[in-house]
């Protein structure tokens, strides 16, 4: 991928994780056995949640639509980073017919599966067929994608501290240069190289590059099949083996029973200094809600505040830390 001075200034990292985004790559975490030390327990946890809340056939029919390939419909993730689910799912509901009928029909000659009619409904634009749909992902998505976003979300907020950091010292050009801490990802003379599985050229042609952050992205960055549509790059976030355990932890231990468990989850998150607006949008908090609850952390000693430059950056402190691992002696 080459970019020109104009692309370099119009490039973009979305704010947090894209809720269809990560719906479509859980979906092919299920279908696979990928990083079986990272997502072991996740997909236990789901499998399990899926199956008492009778939704296994939905999920497989979702698996079917969106199968662990090398293509699945681009009309499944509409956004450019969208943080709210209802808002990717009224842009996937408004996708137009003739979309539908084109990416439907590539997936079936790739898959070489013969076309289910609800498919055939569904590439008519049927609007009960795709209210269905619609339902069943909102459905899935609230057992294997909700319940995890405050991890994934604090997973991006230090992920997208770090590239802005890089992006504010050095530019653009920086923050790509940035990404070579993922395997296989090089930044040189304005050329981005990635391992997509495929050969590809992404051409910008003066369109500004999305940059999307996603904790169930674990083999290779994605692009959108149709060159016509946004550009963006989705590229993975790499949890680290029992992120799930840690954050239960988190959540449901002694520091959430004694301090709340938001204020236990923003001491959790404090792993490197952040500011109270990146605190908010891992946390999903108002700024005035998070920024009380750094307050009260402050002034019991379990975090400091220091200005650097015209940022205010928190972090956790020895007691903050020994409550949060319930060490206090």
């Amino acid at each position: 991928m080459d970019f020109t001075s104009q692309e370099l200034v119009r490039l973009r990292m979305a704010s947090s994780v894209d809720p269809l985004w990560e719906t479509a790559l859980s979906l092919h975490l299920l279908q696979n056995r990928s990083a079986p030390l990272i997502f072991g327990a996740w997909r236990r946890e789901v499998g399990g949640a899926l199956r008492r809340a009778g939704l296994l056939p939905a999920a497989r029919a979702l698996m079917r639509l969106c199968p662990d390939d090398s293509y699945f419909p681009d009309f499944l993730t509409p956004g450019a980073g969208d943080t709210d689910i209802e808002i990717g799912l009224d842009r996937l509901l408004s996708t137009p017919r003739h979309r539908l009928l084109a990416e439907l029909t590539q997936l079936h000659v790739h898959t070489r599966v013969p076309v289910p009619p609800g498919v055939r409904r569904l590439a008519d634009g049927c609007s009960q067929t795709m209210r269905r749909l619609g339902d069943s992902l909102r459905a899935y998505y609230r057992i294997a994608v909700e319940p995890y976003l405050p991890a994934m979300r604090a997973q991006a907020a230090s992920d997208r501290a770090v590239r802005a950091e890089a992006a504010v010292t050095y530019g653009a050009e920086g923050m790509l240069m940035g990404y070579d801490d993922l395997p296989g990802w090089d930044y040189r003379q304005r050329r981005l190289s990635t391992p997509y599985p495929v050969e590809r050229a992404l051409h910008l042609e003066g369109r500004p590059l999305t940059l999307i952050p996603a904790f169930f992205c674990v083999r290779t960055p994605l692009v959108l099949v149709n060159e016509a549509l946004p550009p963006v790059l989705v590229h993975p976030l790499t949890p680290t083996p029992g992120w799930l355990e840690r954050w239960r932890g988190a959540v449901a231990g002694p520091a959430a029973q004694l301090i709340g468990s938001s204020r236990a989850e923003l001491l959790r998150i404090l792993d490197r200094p952040m500011t109270t607006t990146e605190l908010a949008t891992a946390l999903r908090l108002a700024p005035s809600t998070t920024s009380q609850h750094t307050s009260v952390l402050r002034e019991a000693g379990m975090l400091r505040s220091h200005r650097q430059g015209v940022r205010v950056l928190h972090q956790r402190t020895r007691l903050g830390l020994a409550v949060l691992e319930g060490t206090l002696g």
